[in-house]
């Protein structure tokens, strides 16, 4: 079931619906405020991997479908996008001093494995039932998860429980949140979403979907395999402490009930300013840096001061993720995406 909003702000990654949502611009005119940060959790032993210096293709990551297509926003770069007036206060109100936290790696954290796991299927798998907690604000089934599909923090964990779905053969993608295996083969979750990995339609305004601003997982995951190339190609999705009862495009969904409009709202946009010197992080941590500079991070759900999401792997190098700690809140701005949409309801740019 899911976990009540007054819980759900206070632990990492946990999607609740709020009573309202409401789409809006971000302000230009708000006063800071301070919101404390969550306390890292510790990695594993490190296990060595080489970064490579060929760069990725864009948008074929998923063992041959796009991650989106290359006009989505998650592949826009915000380089050079003007810097909201409200940069400084959302910073503040996720955590200035707060240092970024590579939420991935190689090895098990409390009996899982560390990050969002993606499973992969082909034209064969079977689709079966889902029921949902949210069913009004899903996709309904079936859908093509096999029994053993690969559960956020393991089969026994607690927590957000997500499960990912890619189906290679149509290029669509099967999101859950809060999913449990029935013993009929069926699946039961809180809430689910369906998407056209080549397609550019966001969900209905004021949905929700497998995550708290009612966007897409997978897109916006650190994969080892793209920075093992070289080169990430899309924004990285992050939590945050704390967020206002609103969403900015392009969000669908809000996940708070505070009304304090310092706090950043579900799908702001941020990058790691260019003034920030990172020559000298480990390659995997560099690769990850030059991204959050050209594409940024979209806030995505309330959880841990900029814990950046990815998906499990062994080959990390888990020395060379942490050394992103040496980055914090202050190194970010948030940046004005309103002249990027084509329109409200699709996730295309300009």
């Amino acid at each position: 079931m899911p976990v009540p909003l007054v819980l759900c702000l206070l632990v990492n990654g946990c999607t609740a619906r709020p009573q309202a949502t409401v789409f809006s611009a971000p302000s230009s005119s708000i006063p800071p405020s301070s919101v404390p940060s969550s306390s890292p959790v510790a990695s594993p032993a490190p296990v060595a991997a080489p970064v490579g210096a060929a760069p990725a293709t864009a948008g074929t990551g998923l063992r041959g479908c796009p991650d989106l297509p290359a006009d989505n926003v998650w592949h826009a770069d915000v380089s050079r996008l003007p810097v909201l007036a409200a940069s400084r206060a959302y910073v503040a109100g996720i955590g200035a001093a707060a240092r970024v936290k590579a939420d991935f790696g190689a090895g098990a954290w409390d009996g899982g494995p560390i990050g969002i796991p993606v499973t992969y299927v082909g034209a064969g798998q079977p689709r079966v039932p889902v029921s949902f907690d949210y069913a009004d604000e899903s996709d309904p089934g079936p859908y093509p998860v096999p029994r053993g599909a690969l559960v956020e923090g393991g089969p026994a964990a607690s927590g957000d429980r997500h499960v990912l779905v890619v189906d290679t053969a149509a290029c669509r993608l099967y999101e859950l949140w809060d999913a449990h295996p029935e013993p009929d083969g069926s699946w039961h979750a809180g809430s689910g979403a369906v998407y056209d990995l080549r397609g550019d339609a966001l969900r209905p305004a004021g949905w929700t979907s497998a995550d708290a601003a009612g966007l897409p997982v997978v897109p916006g995951l650190v994969r080892y395999e793209e920075v093992a190339a070289g080169r990430i190609d899309h924004a990285i999705r992050v939590t945050v402490p704390r967020s206002q009862n609103r969403y900015v495009w392009p969000a669908r969904h809000a996940a708070s009930k505070s009304s304090d409009p310092a706090l950043p709202p579900m799908g702001l946009r941020l990058r790691l300013k260019s003034t920030v010197d990172t020559s000298r992080l480990p390659g995997q941590a560099r690769v990850i840096a030059q991204a959050m500079k050209t594409y940024g991070v979209i806030v995505a759900d309330n959880g841990s001061a900029w814990y950046l999401s990815g998906t499990p792997d062994n080959r990390w190098n888990n020395d060379a993720l942490r050394a992103l700690d040496g980055l914090t809140g202050n190194d970010f701005e948030a940046v004005d995406e309103s002249g990027l949409p084509v329109g409200p309801d699709s996730g295309r740019v300009r």
